[in-house]
């Protein structure tokens, strides 16, 4: 255990960002899942309202710097590429 104030701090701010970022992926991940699930079931509009959904969600997680631009895009695009397959 820290024994400085400023390391003590520190490790509080990381723990709070840490379950911060847990929770934003987890929503992603989630979205991510609403769509494979519309597109398994071959449900065109639940699919595509699912996709813009989980892009939104996306987007928002890239923002606040949870995943890096290029990652956000990558799943961005491969959901699209999903639901495109319909």
């Amino acid at each position: 255990m820290a024994n400085i104030k400023s390391a003590k701090k520190r490790i509080l701010v990381n723990r709070t960002k840490a379950e911060r970022n847990k929770a934003i992926k987890s929503s992603v991940k989630t979205a991510i899942k609403k769509v494979e699930a519309a597109v398994a079931a071959k449900d065109k509009e639940a699919a595509a309202a699912a996709l813009l959904s989980a892009t939104s969600t996306i987007d928002k997680a890239a923002t606040k710097g949870v995943y890096h631009k290029n990652t956000a895009s990558r799943k961005v695009a491969r959901l699209a590429k999903l639901v495109n397959t319909l």
